[in-house]
């Protein structure tokens, strides 16, 4: 099994295994007040930041209260701030470099990490980036979930492949680190097309990406599909060898910063196994072990 982690990342970046604080900036989404509709993407509940902590008057403070959830599970002491919810340069540049800029000044804040669409990186956000990069380094994490034009517009996603194509080059001529999202298991794809869409982020200039299993969470216009019977989630033997398709098809030097992904409980109608995620883990694992798992083996 060779693949290149997320913790190989890290430990090569910081010299030790750091932790993630999920965050929220306070901010909304073209795809949800009207600029380009206002119910977002098919299977968004709540931005992607079911875990994020609330955001308060003051960074430092949103910060001190992620650190307490999970000052358990990080003996380093030093954490990424990952900006998670909504879409995080959909605001006022002001807003912006004040949040981003208190955030990244914390002592144990060694990396800024933010989610965001790639319609919403103007010029100028992209200069306010690399100008942070300089201090601490910066990631931006661009949702691009397909490369297949139907299914784009089945889920709501509200922009054409070539605007993500455009993000990635102006984000890396900038000097940004760049981490792109796609979900296995949206409804209409084969596996061959997700696997394409797992090559075609492997070719765009990107450094990480993100492979996430596709929830239905109660609420969504997703569920509704899905409680029509309109289509089926995978199976944990299915979005295995699905995965690994997609890691074949990737760069041995792109990081893989996530093999799945757990959707939160309370609102979780399908996959319900996908709930124990450290048993899918474990599972994913063992199956890229006993099937000697190589990146990139197939380009």
């Amino acid at each position: 099994m060779i693949y290149r982690s997320l913790n190989t990342e890290l430990r090569e970046k910081f010299g030790e295994k750091v932790y993630k604080l999920a965050l929220e900036g306070g901010f909304s989404c073209p795809n949800r007040d009207g600029t380009l509709g206002k119910k977002g993407c098919i299977f968004c509940l709540g931005g992607s930041g079911d875990f994020a902590e609330k955001p308060c008057d003051c960074v430092f403070e949103q910060i001190e209260k992620a650190k307490a959830k999970v000052a358990h599970k990080n003996p380093s002491g030093k954490y990424i701030a990952y900006f998670q919810s909504y879409t995080n340069t959909y605001g006022p540049l002001e807003k912006l470099e004040k949040l981003f800029s208190e955030a990244i000044s914390h002592p144990d804040i060694c990396s800024l990490s933010i989610g965001t669409r790639p319609d919403c990186l103007p010029d100028e956000v992209i200069e306010l980036l690399s100008r942070l990069n300089k201090t601490k380094p910066v990631w931006v994490e661009l949702g691009l979930q397909t490369i297949h034009p139907k299914t784009a517009e089945y889920i709501r996603r509200g922009y054409p492949l070539s605007v993500f194509d455009s993000a990635v080059k102006r984000l890396k001529a900038a000097g940004i680190y760049v981490i792109v999202h796609m979900i296995i298991g949206l409804p209409g794809e084969s596996p061959e097309m997700i696997a394409e869409t797992a090559e075609y982020i492997g070719k765009s200039g990107a450094d990480g990406i993100k492979l996430q299993l596709l929830h239905v969470l109660r609420g969504t216009d997703l569920a509704a599909d899905y409680e029509k019977g309109l289509f089926k989630t995978l199976e944990p033997d299915e979005y295995i060898k699905i995965l690994e398709e997609c890691i074949r098809r990737i760069p041995p030097e792109m990081t893989v910063h996530r093999l799945t992904g757990d959707g939160s409980k309370k609102h979780l109608i399908a996959p319900l196994w996908s709930a124990d995620k450290k048993r899918v883990l474990n599972a994913v694992n063992a199956a890229f072990t006993k099937d000697n798992l190589i990146q990139g083996e197939r380009l």
